[in-house]
């Protein structure tokens, strides 16, 4: 996006896509208030209008906000592709991946190639903590129906969507956690599941 923020718009973006990154919701105008250690709302309010007026943010007809696009530290220099970020996906027991689109987030083309389609998914849980994926990280998945041994995957599961390590030999398909908790099981299947992309890169949370 062309359009140049303030310092104090920057710090105000910064503030809500932090709180959103970590909470999967929008901050309230007192939330970003405290975040920019201001002492009164209207200040907080009148920031978050700007960002709305330069296509940061959007309203919603509900009066709720959306975040179209937000800082996670890409240079400049380099191109960048709209990437929306989708729900939640489990890491551990699946939780129904909401297809409703949350944000949109500038990921260089160098992560996602404009070639294919690619989107975020926030992670819950802990079942694949040794491999780099923990509670309230962001995945950059490329959007894909078939995968290769070894590959993380968003596989999805009578309409529910989970992270693993996919597997298969013949008409069995294996879908591993990678967890420090014992109470995640491998899961066996056969054709009760589809594939829905291959998990690119991880970004953690505390990130932005």
């Amino acid at each position: 996006m062309s359009v140049e923020l303030t310092d104090k718009e920057l710090m105000a973006l910064k503030v809500i896509n932090r709180y959103f990154l970590s909470s999967g919701k929008m901050p309230s105008i007192r939330k970003v208030m405290d975040g920019l250690s201001y002492n009164y709302p209207r200040s907080a309010a009148l920031l978050i209008n700007k960002l709305v007026e330069k296509g940061f943010l959007k309203k919603r007809n509900d009066g709720s906000l959306q975040l179209v696009m937000s800082d996670m530290n890409v240079p400049s220099e380099e191109q960048t592709v709209d990437v929306p970020l989708i729900g939640n996906v489990a890491c551990g027991l699946p939780i129904l991946a909401d297809q409703n689109i949350e944000a949109m987030y500038p990921v260089s083309t160098k992560l996602a190639p404009s070639s294919n389609k690619y989107y975020l998914l926030r992670a819950k849980g802990d079942s694949m903590d040794k491999k780099g994926i923990k509670d309230g990280d962001l995945v950059l998945v490329k959007q894909k129906s078939a995968a290769e041994n070894g590959e993380i995957v968003v596989a999805l599961i009578d309409d529910t969507a989970t992270l693993k390590e996919y597997r298969r030999q013949g008409d069995t398909a294996v879908l591993i956690p990678h967890s420090s908790n014992p109470i995640h099981k491998p899961m066996i299947l056969t054709s009760d599941f589809k594939v829905q992309g291959v998990v690119v890169t991880t970004i953690p949370k505390w990130t932005t």
